[in-house]
């Protein structure tokens, strides 16, 4: 079979049942990105000061997890690595040099004999055409570990960490100041999906993708876009932001020449609500997106943010993997 042809199962497994694909938060309904993030809370809970097994059902016993990275990570990997692991299956991890698609191997070859050695695939990619056609020829879930594009993983992280210090995300308000980047049309997408308004303060050379925009407001999110942080942030319930040069990123001089009135110091914090939160998905460059202050502030949730990876993924996998009834593993804690 060529690259060209129609694959073997396009949109469901062998056996015939749907594939749970993960590749944006757009692709999702409402009810279940909402179930993803409550079963993967009742996981933490499990977690924290347990006195009996974790996750004693070991829901993903005899499973195995492929983590395909183009890119460097550390959340995304031991996040999931971890994760999977935790629930009783395993994983196996390989770099852009691990594989035979350093040496030319097609993405339709190497997604029909992953699909024959593992139960689901991550995908951490500088192209998001590999990701689209990774899913396309794959017949176990795919799942967007980051893009150019998107990153969807981080903002179930996100959601969970707000709603554990804030409490219900619809009807509040979040500002992100910087790059509408990746993570900021993920959070896009976020905004018409969990209901709570977003303002999006970029240069104007560095605004989210229109389509993405588009796509949110046609669906009823509640968006501000400016140039402004001040505008942004007054009143915001949480201010967010991420690095000025992210890995696929070139010219770094000048973005952050562009980037320099949009760094989330201790002023412009205080133009947000009381008791606003602070995130950043990490790595942070203190002193460039963010200062020390901020970051390290009674304000800053990056850490909470940084291990609720974990759990959002654990509630990622078994919706993926688990059929179903996949949300009676967020309810053994109760």
């Amino acid at each position: 079979m060529t690259a060209s042809a129609k694959p073997a199962f396009p949109d469901q497994q062998p056996s015939g049942k749907a594939i749970r694909h993960f590749l944006d938060l757009r692709d999702l309904d409402k009810a279940t990105l909402r179930q993803i993030i409550d079963v993967a809370a009742g996981m933490k809970r499990m977690q924290r000061g347990r006195t009996r097994p974790l996750h004693p059902q070991k829901p993903l016993e005899g499973r195995a997890l492929g983590i395909l990275l183009s890119k460097p990570s550390t959340r995304t990997r031991v996040s999931f690595e971890v994760g999977v692991r935790q629930l009783g299956g395993d994983a196996v991890v390989l770099s852009a040099n691990d594989t035979q698609l350093g040496r030319g191997e097609s993405i339709p070859d190497t997604a029909r004999v992953l699909s024959r050695f593992v139960d689901a695939i991550v995908l951490r990619t500088g192209r998001t055409a590999a990701l689209h056609e990774l899913a396309t020829w794959s017949s176990v879930p795919v799942i967007n570990g980051l893009t150019p594009d998107s990153h969807p993983v981080q903002i179930l992280a996100d959601i969970m960490t707000f709603e554990e210090h804030k409490g219900p995300i619809a009807g509040r308000t979040l500002a992100w100041v910087g790059d509408g980047n990746n993570v900021a049309a993920s959070l896009i997408e976020a905004a018409a999906l969990f209901d709570f308004t977003l303002r999006i303060a970029t240069p104007k050379q560095l605004t989210p993708k229109p389509e993405v925009v588009a796509w949110a407001r046609t669906r009823g999110a509640k968006l501000l876009l400016t140039h402004d942080p001040r505008e942004a942030v007054e009143n915001a319930d949480c201010v967010l932001t991420d690095t000025w040069v992210s890995m696929s990123d070139e010219a770094a001089a000048d973005r952050i020449i562009l980037l320099e009135p949009y760094r989330v110091d201790r002023t412009l914090m205080a133009l947000a609500g009381k008791d606003a939160l602070f995130m950043h998905c990490l790595p942070a460059h203190i002193g460039e997106e963010v200062t020390e202050e901020v970051f390290e502030s009674t304000n800053s949730v990056v850490f909470d943010e940084a291990e609720n990876r974990l759990h959002a993924q654990k509630g990622l996998l078994v919706w993926a993997l688990c059929g179903d009834d996949w949300t009676r593993f967020g309810e053994e804690a109760k």
